[in-house]
């Protein structure tokens, strides 16, 4: 044999033996923060820029805490727009590159993570030039290199959706992190939390690491707040003052509060922030220029400076807690100016002044990073009789400018409201009528079309016909009401089941029913629109609390029966265990009937769907004058009603086809 085969200077077998040797090296010490500025880098397909990355001040401390090894648990409670996803991205190349340590990276959904992997993970695998020297497999597909596995030279990562109980098994990881948490199952397919199942594949590890971040959600029903209660220390970033040098965090504040943002008769432009030490205002740019002096600090005192160091109010070092918890919101971030927060503020309160809290929420969660509590609660129908107006049923009231009606199917009856919507969404029931007979017969439907075509009389003497409508498709007579919505397809039919919760919107989307026998979508069929009647029934209820007629009020006659008010305050808010875990939702009182109130939330769906809480002034304009005008022309036809309006609404007819998608032996149509 050779005696160059055991000679080191040979270049292959000193090549293979280095390779080998290096999985045993010592790292140098290196924290995430001083990996990320000397081999990160912002890729195309997910930055505004293209560029070297350089981490925002309040970042450096989190990304350092991941590092460290003494620290278990991070909980990372978060606004948008303060990097949070970079920071996730560079610490896994950190992991892989210099820790040489497995990891698990779950999001919500399948879909999430291969969205994630494609736009955001191998684009980062391909750009830093670090993550060549330990995956090979970068520029070619293998069973090493693929959307839930990525097989590093000393370590592996698995990238998961959350939603399956199997994604949590056989795997044993050092490092599990769980991105935007509140969107999780509150329980995976009834094992347990995402929480404790990650939490388990990181058991026996010789240094576990647990990384939980989320914009959060609903107070109560929040994962990333629940993480946040089992920490050790909760941390908020805090800047010196310019002015009198103490520290202080940057807060939303209140009109009557001695911290946070203030303005001048509600002008954006002119927001400034509180001290609360000395009482001294300051604009965004001296913020900006104290923003590298500032550390993460706790209620008590203690702080924790950019190496994760903790220290005591006096400054001596103390020990290194396991579990930790952060926050941050908009704010701080470079990028985004402090009168846009304002206005954005301002912009989400006009919206509840009509009865919408769905922008204020958003404004909660996504712009100060904080929970959002369900203020919804049942109403008395005694008050809301109590309030009813004395106008005339069946007679459009003034300021009632276009026709929505809702009909709800019953075994032996079909229950139809007529709503009469006029600017900013303010409401009048016009009338609330029961037609009896067997929907799986032809003659109850023949009634219907009947009171649908009629007209009504406007209180200005106008004629008025039902704009669009939407009709509950459940229960035992589904074919019968598809049936009838395609012969009243070019009459703005509309064929909707209730979808309730984890809704995203009002219109929660469609899928066709009607196909044909290879499974496609025929021409001109019927598409059944989910609602989100969760959301419907806030806003719904939202609009019952204001006191005043105007924008979003809704009007009853009191010439309505009692069993109406009934029937439409027979649903609460309650918290049911559901096979996800604990979730909010609207529940029927005992013994109450909710015709009505489903009636309402369907003609609520029409109202989104046409966005007319969108509609500009113009719009209106439009309308009455076709409906009320202020000047009548006394020798106009009557016959002039608001179906011969030229305005732009759309129709469904408009829509984009939805793209089928097979399920088994039939295909399905989701849009």
């Amino acid at each position: 044999m050779s005696e160059e085969l055991f000679s080191f200077d040979h270049q292959t077998l000193n090549a293979a033996l280095t390779r080998g040797l290096r999985a045993f090296a010592l790292p140098e010490h290196m924290s995430l923060t001083d990996w990320a500025n000397k081999h990160f880098y912002l890729s195309r397909e997910s930055s505004y820029v293209e560029q070297k990355w350089t981490p925002w001040p309040f970042q450096r401390g989190v990304m350092a805490a991941m590092s460290n090894d003494e620290i278990e648990d991070i909980t990372f409670i978060k606004s948008a727009r303060v990097g949070y996803t970079k920071m996730i991205l560079a610490a896994l190349g950190y992991f892989a590159h210099h820790k040489h340590r497995n990891v698990a990276i779950w999001q919500p959904t399948d879909d999430d993570i291969t969205k994630f992997v494609k736009t955001e993970l191998n684009p980062m695998l391909r750009d830093v030039d670090a993550m060549k020297e330990v995956f090979p497999a970068y520029k070619r597909r293998s069973k090493e290199n693929t959307l839930n596995l990525k097989i590093f030279l000393y370590s592996v990562l698995h990238p998961l959706g959350g939603k399956a109980a199997t994604n949590y098994r056989r795997i044993s990881v050092d490092v599990a992190i769980l991105d935007e948490l509140d969107a999780f199952d509150r329980s995976i397919e009834g094992e347990g939390s995402p929480v404790s199942l990650s939490n388990k594949r990181t058991e026996g590890a010789s240094f576990p690491k647990r990384i939980r971040g989320s914009t959060p959600k609903t107070k109560h029903f929040s994962n990333i707040e629940d993480s946040a209660k089992d920490a050790d220390i909760s941390l908020r970033y805090h800047v010196p003052c310019p002015h009198c040098r103490e520290f202080h965090k940057l807060t939303w504040g209140g009109k009557d509060e001695t911290h946070g943002f203030k303005f001048i008769n509600d002008d954006p432009a002119t927001v400034k922030h509180l001290c609360p030490h000395c009482g001294v205002l300051i604009d965004r740019f001296e913020y900006l220029a104290v923003a590298e002096l500032g550390r993460w600090q706790a209620d008590d005192g203690t702080w924790m400076d950019d190496e994760s160091a903790f220290h005591a109010p006096d400054g001596q070092v103390i020990a290194t807690p396991k579990k930790v918890a952060f926050h941050i919101w908009t704010a701080y971030s470079p990028n985004v100016e402090w009168s846009d927060i304002v206005a954005e503020f301002f912009a989400a309160l006009e919206k509840v002044k009509m009865g919408d809290n769905t922008k204020m929420q958003a404004f909660v969660n996504t712009t100060l990073g904080e929970t959002w509590l369900e203020d919804a609660q049942t109403v008395d129908p005694s008050a809301l009789k109590n309030r009813a107006e004395p106008y005339t049923l069946r007679i459009v009231p003034m300021g009632g400018l276009l026709l929505l009606a809702a009909i709800d199917t019953q075994d032996n009856r079909l229950e139809v409201s007529v709503w009469a919507y006029g600017r900013g969404c303010e409401t009048w029931l016009v009338d609330h009528r029961k037609i009896f007979g067997d929907p799986s017969l032809p003659d109850v439907w023949s009634k219907l079309n009947d009171y649908l075509d009629t007209e009504f009389t406007h209180a200005s003497g106008k004629a008025m016909h039902v704009f669009a409508s939407a009709i509950d498709s459940r229960g035992h007579h589904t074919q019968a009401v598809y049936a009838w919505c395609y012969a009243r397809r070019n009459k703005n039919t509309f064929a909707v089941a209730g979808h309730a919760g984890r809704e995203r919107a009002i219109v929660h989307g469609s899928t066709a029913v009607d196909l044909d026998w290879k499974g496609r979508r025929v021409k001109k069929g019927v598409t059944l629109w989910q609602v989100g009647t969760n959301l419907a029934k806030d806003l719904i209820l939202n609009r019952l609390n204001l006191e005043k007629p105007g924008p979003g009020y809704i009007h009853f006659s009191d010439q309505l029966p009692d069993e109406y008010f009934s029937q439409f305050t027979g649903e609460t808010r309650a918290t049911r265990l559901t096979a996800r875990g604990e979730e909010s939702r609207w529940v029927r009182l005992a013994g109450r009937r909710v015709e009505a109130l489903d009636c309402r939330v369907y003609v609520t769906f029409l109202e989104a769907w046409l966005q007319l809480d969108r509609r500009p002034a113009s719009f209106w304009d439009r309308l009455e004058e076709k409906v009320q005008p202020k000047n009548r022309d006394l020798f106009e036809p009557e016959s002039r009603r608001n179906t011969d309006l030229d305005i732009e609404i759309p129709s469904p007819a408009k829509l984009p086809r939805p793209k089928a998608r097979k399920h088994g032996g039939f295909s399905a149509t989701r849009w």
